[in-house]
């Protein structure tokens, strides 16, 4: 186990001492049942299906919880691609302490390398357009911090983490503004009230509203939903004058479509919303 490894276990003593609650509650009565508490062994944690792999940090922190002498080896870095049947980490000590850790550390290591694996797939697919893919805060509760970790080992670009880091005023916020000139009228209360230093981002859904926002003095702008042509209009008015961001109901058979109209960033919810774990096991052997 690295030093990154190490440092990171206070952060996540919390989620994993209440995901330990969930799985193991008053105790593992089948392991204690059957595995005397002399017994030692080795598993060795292996991709199942061609993947980028995350969250190794936070695997060997769920067996260390369970018990503190097991020895966590990662045999990749988080942000590796690997294929089938490799090694992925070794984990050796008390097999009762193996045994208990290994659901929770499969269940957050093949999550997390899902939404790595996920995310690698879009970048590949914006490849050489100068676009960026980045996450949304359609995250797990509770996993945020690893989910877009794990959207960087992929080779993506995190957006704002929470609702405190980032001004970003979407439909609902101008709704409640109102008023024909809500957008201008919106960046402009933020640009006065926001945080000094603040990026000022606004979402948009018709051309009109990007000139009142480009106006208004916004440094990001979110197309909502436009098609394509309309996104490669916003480029040519927008000149460079703002980040421009694409957003909504992007697929991976959409996105290059998307890149190629010249925006700036592609956000994509699907990351971490509806990334397919990937699958590894662990084998399991008596020492």
């Amino acid at each position: 186990m690295d030093g990154r490894a190490a440092a990171g276990w206070r952060s996540y003593d919390a989620l994993i001492d209440c995901a330990l609650v969930d799985d193991i509650g008053g105790g593992d009565v089948t392991t204690l049942a059957t595995i005397p508490a002399e017994t030692r062994a080795r598993g060795v944690l292996l991709a199942k299906a061609p993947g980028v792999i995350s969250g190794l940090d936070v695997a060997a922190a769920v067996f260390h919880r369970v018990d503190p002498t097991i020895r966590f080896t990662p045999l990749v870095a988080d942000g590796a691609v690997v294929v089938p049947g490799q090694p992925i980490a070794e984990a050796q000590g008390s097999a009762r302490g193996l045994l208990m850790g290994e659901r929770l550390a499969l269940n957050l290591l093949q999550r997390l390398s899902g939404v790595a694996t996920q995310t690698a797939r879009f970048v590949a697919a914006v490849e050489g357009s100068g676009a960026r893919i980045v996450d949304t805060r359609k995250t797990t509760p509770g996993l945020r911090a690893l989910e877009k970790a794990a959207v960087r080992d992929g080779g993506g670009a995190n957006h704002r983490f929470g609702l405190s880091d980032g001004v970003l005023i979407k439909d609902n916020h101008l709704a409640a503004v109102g008023g024909p000139d809500r957008v201008a009228k919106a960046v402009r209360l933020a640009r006065a009230r926001a945080p000094h230093g603040l990026k000022i981002e606004v979402e948009v859904t018709t051309l009109d509203e990007l000139r009142q926002a480009l106006a208004a003095g916004a440094d990001i702008v979110l197309l909502d939903n436009m098609p394509p042509a309309m996104m490669a209009d916003a480029v040519c008015i927008t000149a460079g004058g703002a980040l421009l961001e694409a957003s909504g109901g992007v697929s991976l058979e959409t996105v290059r479509t998307i890149a190629e109209s010249g925006v700036d960033l592609i956000s994509v919810g699907a990351l971490t919303h509806s990334a397919p774990a990937l699958d590894i096991s662990l084998d399991f052997a008596l020492e």
